[in-house]
C-alpha cells in the first residue's frame, strides 16, 4: 500500500504578490466604499486562493517584509536605496495586508527587520523538520537558493499564475546551470539590480554558471586562484573575469552578497496546525466585505468549499507549469526566456 504523501505548507511572499497585483489591475483602480484603494488587496487574495486550487495544500502561510526595520539596510545602507518611494495607494495597501489577511484566517506572519523571504526560508526550514512539504510562491529568484527535496518554488512571472513555473531540485540546473545549494553564489557573482547590489565584473548567468559547475562554489575558485592555479578559472570564465574575481575589492563584493542575500531559517514561525486548511468562509467573506472586496466561490480552496469543483472542472484549471529536462536540440532559450529566470 503506497503511503500518503506528506501535508504540504504553501507559504507565499505577500510583498511581492502584492506588487504584481498592484500593476495587474492598477488601470481598474478598484476603491472600497470608502474611497480607499483595494485592487492589490483583492488580487493578491485571488493569488493565495488560484495557488491553493492549483496545489491543494494542507496549510498555508503569507510572510511580509518588516515595514519599520531593516536589518540589510542596517548591514549595508544603499541597500535598495535607489529605490524610488512607492506610489500613495500602492503603500496604503501594502500596510493593510497584513491585518486584513489574518482578519480573514489567513494565517500572517512579518518577522521585525526581516523580509517576506525569510519568512519563507524559515517557514521552509519550520516544515521540513515537521515532516512537512513546502512550495514558496513568489516572483522573486532567490527563493530559489531554498530548494530541496522537500521544497519547491512556484515562481510567478508575467501573466500571473496561469504563466507561473514549479521550479524543483531537479529543474533548477536546467533553468540556471547551478544546484539550489549554489544559488546563493551563483546570485553574488551576477549582483541583483533590484536591491542595489553590484556583481562581479565580467559575470552574468552563463559565465557565473561555468565557474560553479567547474569548481563548485566561489571559494573553491578562489583557492585555486590563490592556490597559482589561475590557468583553470581562466580556461573556464575568461582572462578578465577571472582577473575581476581576484580582486581584493571583488571579493568584498561577493562576500557582501552572498551577506545580504542569506535568508533567514531561524525565525520564529506559527504551528503549522494554526495555519491548517480550511479556513471559514463566512469569516473570510465578512473580512473582505469590510474593504469592499466581495469573493465567494473562488475562495473554494481555502474554505472547503461545499461542493467542491467536479473532476471536470479541475482538469480545466490551468496548473503550474513544471520545467522538465529537454534535448539539446530544443534548449535555445527562446527571445527574452532568459529574463524570465
Amino acid at each position: 500500500m503506497q503511503a500518503s504523501p506528506a501535508p504540504l505548507l504553501l507559504v507565499l511572499d505577500g510583498n511581492s504578490l502584492l506588487h504584481r497585483a498592484y500593476h495587474a489591475a492598477a488601470t481598474g483602480r478598484l476603491l472600497d466604499q470608502d474611497g480607499r484603494p483595494v485592487w492589490a488587496l483583492k488580487g493578491l487574495i485571488g493569488y493565495i486562493a488560484r495557488a491553493a486550487a492549483q496545489l491543494r495544500p494542507d496549510a498555508v502561510l503569507v510572510g511580509f517584509d518588516c515595514p519599520d526595520h531593516s536589518v540589510r539596510k542596517a548591514d549595508y545602507p544603499a541597500y535598495k536605496a535607489h529605490r524610488a518611494p512607492k506610489p500613495a495607494d500602492l503603500a496604503e495597501q501594502v500596510a493593510a495586508a497584513p491585518d486584513l489577511l489574518s482578519a480573514t484566517g489567513v494565517c500572517t506572519v512579518v518577522a521585525t527587520a526581516y523580509e517576506a523571504d525569510d519568512v519563507l526560508a524559515s517557514s521552509a526550514a519550520h516544515a521540513r523538520r515537521n515532516g512537512w512539504r513546502s512550495v514558496a510562491v513568489t516572483s522573486d529568484r532567490d527563493a530559489f537558493a531554498l530548494i530541496d527535496a522537500s521544497t519547491s518554488v512556484l515562481r510567478v512571472r508575467n501573466g500571473g499564475l496561469d504563466k507561473a513555473v514549479l521550479v524543483t531540485m531537479a529543474s533548477l540546473p536546467e533553468i540556471c546551470g547551478v544546484h539550489p545549494w549554489q544559488y546563493r553564489d551563483y546570485a553574488a557573482l551576477r549582483g541583483d539590480p533590484s536591491d542595489n547590489l553590484g556583481g562581479v565584473r565580467g559575470f552574468g548567468s552563463a559565465t557565473a554558471a561555468r565557474l560553479l559547475t567547474a569548481f563548485g562554489s566561489v571559494d573553491a575558485a578562489w583557492a585555486a586562484l590563490d592556490g597559482g592555479d589561475e590557468q583553470a578559472v581562466r580556461a573556464v570564465v575568461g582572462d578578465g573575469a577571472s582577473e575581476y574575481l581576484h580582486s581584493p575589492a571583488m571579493r568584498e563584493t561577493v562576500n557582501r552578497n552572498r551577506r545580504l542575500m542569506r535568508m533567514r531559517v531561524d525565525l520564529p514561525m506559527p504551528d503549522l496546525d494554526t495555519a491548517r486548511l480550511p479556513l471559514d468562509l463566512a469569516s473570510m467573506r465578512r473580512a473582505l466585505a469590510g474593504r469592499g472586496i466581495n469573493l465567494g466561490p473562488s475562495l473554494w480552496a481555502l474554505t472547503g468549499g461545499a461542493p467542491p469543483p467536479s473532476d471536470d472542472e479541475l482538469a480545466l484549471m490551468p496548473q503550474p507549469w513544471v520545467w522538465t529536462r529537454r534535448s539539446r536540440a530544443g534548449r535555445a532559450p527562446a527571445p527574452g526566456q532568459l529574463a524570465l529566470f
